[in-house]
């Protein structure tokens, strides 16, 4: 596959935008010119001239596909893809389809250091600190079941959870992590409705760490992680299980 040959996937756009219209139609170009992982896409100034937009639109869209994950850029040779690009055949938009592909990927790995950093902070915490736990988990569940903002409530649980395991390096990774994915304000998956199911369960991490029960924080986290990312497939499968 060469530039010049995906290049001929691309049309004018009827009218110059910054959104989703050149987000899909760079994921049409990549789709149906067959590009796989590790092809190298055209040069932003074909990409501009072929869509009829600015280089500073592309260059803005391919951020945005750099933030999920899909491409990455090597200084001086040019911009790789780096992830399966699958356009929407159904309801649900190319974009969030993408995100929730890209978040499935981060789930995965964020399980991994969840899962340890939930099963040291269970066996290493201090009696002051797992009654702190149990205390911002009690304010968290205030806030989600009284329909508030509960971001930085949930933040101040997990922040315990994660000093409570003696590494801060635990804390500064995850959330570097939770700032990886660059999402605009409308995707489902950064509304406060997203992610619900995964509370009550917060509730039997608490516990579990209040309690010392090391297999039971795991096994929470676990079903935590879970119920997040059955929602992230219904999200991106037209509302149908994956």
């Amino acid at each position: 596959m060469t530039n010049a040959s995906a290049l001929a996937y691309l049309e004018p756009l009827e009218r110059r935008t910054r959104n989703v219209a050149v987000l899909d139609a760079l994921a049409e170009m990549v789709e149906r010119s067959g590009m796989t992982i590790g092809d190298r896409l055209p040069p932003e100034v074909s990409l501009a001239a072929s869509l009829g937009v600015g280089r500073s639109t592309i260059r803005e869209a391919l951020n945005r596909w750099e933030g999920l994950g899909i491409i990455k850029r090597r200084r001086g040779d040019g911009t790789y893809l780096s992830a399966r690009v699958q356009t929407s055949r159904g309801l649900v938009p190319t974009m969030v389809r993408l995100e929730g592909e890209a978040l499935l990927r981060l789930i995965e790995i964020r399980r991994a250091l969840e899962i340890d950093v939930v099963r040291k902070a269970t066996l290493k915490a201090t009696q002051e600190q797992r009654i702190e736990i149990a205390r911002l988990c009690d304010l968290l569940l205030e806030e989600v079941y009284s329909g508030r903002p509960w971001r930085k409530a949930d933040h101040a649980f997990h922040t315990a959870i994660y000093d409570a395991s003696g590494n801060p390096m635990y804390g500064q990774i995850l959330s570097n992590l939770g700032d990886a994915l660059e999402r605009d304000d409308s995707s489902p998956f950064n509304l406060d409705a997203f992610g619900l199911e995964s509370f009550p369960i917060h509730r039997d991490l608490s516990d579990a760490i209040l309690a010392k029960d090391a297999p039971a924080a795991v096994d929470a986290i676990n079903r935590c992680l879970d119920t997040v990312e059955a929602e992230v497939r219904m999200l991106i499968n037209d509302g149908r299980p994956a």
